[in-house]
């Protein structure tokens, strides 16, 4: 079964990434990983504060994951699992595609703003190149229709 990996943040754009990934593996028969990433900065504290701030951090993720989870469960019939690493997005990212050889595309949305399509997105065109799987980008402010369309 082919997978499409798509990157879980706080970016209004990962949305219609989620959306995009969904509906291809719905179409397709194929599954959805939703990958997120915890950066190591977040816990350059204490011992244990750093430990109970990584403990939040997965607890605020599940949520948010649940969330996207639900609606491609209900509306698109594709059950995603969840994966949730520790590290630089860029390098989770390349190893996360490494180690599971069922991913077939990566799905990342692209920002709208006027500082471009966001730094993940940026680093990763520039080394599309050399990427085992191939990228599809999903502009952020795609209409939830238009979506449906070319999906």
């Amino acid at each position: 079964m082919r997978k499409f990996l798509v990157v879980l943040d706080d970016s209004r754009e990962c949305l219609n990434a989620m959306r995009f990934a969904a509906m291809r593996a719905a179409h397709s028969g194929g599954g959805v990983a939703i990958l997120s990433i915890i950066p190591p900065d977040e816990f350059n504290h204490w011992i244990g504060v750093g430990e109970i701030m990584r403990a939040e951090a997965r607890e605020r993720i599940e949520a948010h994951y649940e969330v996207f989870a639900k609606w491609m469960r209900d509306k698109q019939n594709v059950n995603p699992e969840l994966v949730i690493r520790e590290g630089e997005p860029l390098v989770e990212i390349m190893n996360q595609i490494k180690e599971d050889p069922e991913i077939g595309v990566l799905v990342l949305g692209a920002g709208t703003d006027n500082k471009g399509p966001g730094p993940l997105v940026s680093n990763l065109v520039r080394q599309s190149g050399s990427l085992p799987v191939p990228i599809t980008i999903v502009p952020g402010d795609l209409s939830k229709e238009r979506l449906e369309a070319i999906t």
